[in-house]
């Protein structure tokens, strides 16, 4: 998401006199995984300026007493403790170690204060639950990995949870998405502060994409949220998963939960931090996705076996969450199919690219064997235009799986 240039002034404006941007305060939790706290370590913590990347200082702070443990069973000390954040202008807490468990009041209370002073203030994947505890969070919209969403749209309603999203940028507050997306929200901090010119630098140094496109939506699955369980709503959502072949709407499901369409938009709101129809047009797209990898249907005839009215529906949402035709889709997971061997995980021959200062997209059409698949940790490529052909060395020829330039 882009950052509002009005909202930015004037975080900047109230920016405390002890605080500057480029001052980042790291906060560390026992438990914490490692690789999403070790994320602004590295983007902030090593100086690149022979590479044109433009440097922060880093302050690692502990928010509770230490030593800190964290994956594996390592353990860590940080150099410095919660009274660091004072002269922060910038605080990332990467992670929390549980959703169900509060964080300290302590940091809590650190994290209030250097948000009154006008800290930039920005939670990885689960960090966002501190956020959130905080009160940081209140009336904002806000992301977090797509597993612990629905949790934590339930626990804190008058958050806006997207899931759909990488990373959210709401001006002095900013949240990720899981693990990677954590890589995609600091280089979007550092191209608000230095330019995009920067910002490819850097990416180039860490070897990954400046800007990704898309959002979660392609890792979402149908597994029923983790506290539905007990929830009325339980059996309104297992139905709707089991007839996802049939033409029915959000009207029908509020109907079996015996509900007002706006009670119901409500209730699976708080839920499963998505809106209804969003959820369910989600659904019914991952289930086109499974039947054009596993089946010979036609597009229309998968259309009609995901409850889809027409295949031109189907084609439109398929492009809008995924950013590929479901005829390109199919050819692109085939092609990409080794002998004898499970299936790679899929490209796309069209990639949405989030065009700067908007929310827009634009489309840059790869083709041909380089369009090849991203791995897990790059699911999806930018474009290759003007913008980011700079990402790859020049002069070489193309390696297979490495999209040229156009």
């Amino acid at each position: 998401m882009s950052q509002d240039s009005a909202t930015a002034t004037e975080a900047v404006r109230k920016l405390g006199g002890r605080r500057r941007r480029e001052v980042v305060a790291v906060l560390l939790f026992s438990g914490g995984p490692i690789f999403e706290s070790s994320i602004p370590l590295s983007v902030f913590g090593i100086d690149r300026q022979d590479a044109g990347v433009p440097r922060y200082r880093l302050l690692v702070c502990s928010g509770e007493e230490g030593p800190l443990r964290t994956t594996g069973g390592l353990e860590l000390t940080a150099p410095y403790g919660l009274e660091a954040i004072s002269r922060a202008g910038t605080v990332v807490v990467p992670a929390w170690r549980s959703i169900t468990s509060p964080p300290p009041l302590e940091a809590l209370e650190a994290l209030r204060r250097a948000h009154e002073e006008g800290a930039r203030i920005v939670g990885l994947c689960t960090g966002a639950f501190v956020l959130a505890a905080a009160g940081l969070l209140d009336g904002r919209p806000a992301t977090t990995h797509w597993m612990y969403a629905p949790t934590l749209a339930k626990r804190y309603p008058s958050v806006h949870v997207d899931p759909r999203e990488l990373f959210v940028d709401d001006g002095d507050v900013l949240t990720s998405a899981g693990t990677a997306a954590g890589i995609d929200l600091c280089l979007h901090i550092v191209r608000s502060d230095h330019g995009t010119e920067a910002a490819g630098a850097l990416a180039r140094r860490l070897v990954v994409p400046p800007r990704r496109s898309g959002g979660q939506e392609r890792y979402l699955d149908r597994s029923l949220p983790e506290e539905i369980g007990s929830d009325p709503l339980a059996e309104v959502v297992a139905w709707a998963l089991e007839h996802l072949h049939e033409q029915f709407d959000v009207e029908t499901l509020a109907a079996r939960a015996y509900m007002s369409r706006r009670t119901f938009d409500r209730r699976f709101r708080s839920l499963t931090g998505s809106a209804p129809l969003q959820w369910l047009i989600t659904q019914r797209v991952l289930q086109a996705q499974r039947l054009l990898e596993t089946s010979d249907y036609s597009v229309d005839e998968v259309a009609g076996r995901c409850g889809f009215r027409s295949p031109v529906a189907l084609r439109g949402h398929f492009r809008r969450q995924l950013g590929s035709s479901p005829a390109a889709y199919r050819a692109a997971y085939r092609a990409r199919r080794p002998q004898g061997g499970a299936p790679e995980p899929i490209a796309v021959t069209e990639v949405a690219v989030p065009v700067q200062g908007s929310a827009g997209s634009r489309r840059a059409a790869v083709t041909g064997p380089s369009a090849a698949a991203p791995s897990p940790l790059d699911a999806a490529r930018p474009d290759h235009g003007k913008g980011s052909a700079d990402m790859f060395a020049t002069g070489r020829p193309a390696l297979p799986g490495q999209r040229s330039a156009p």
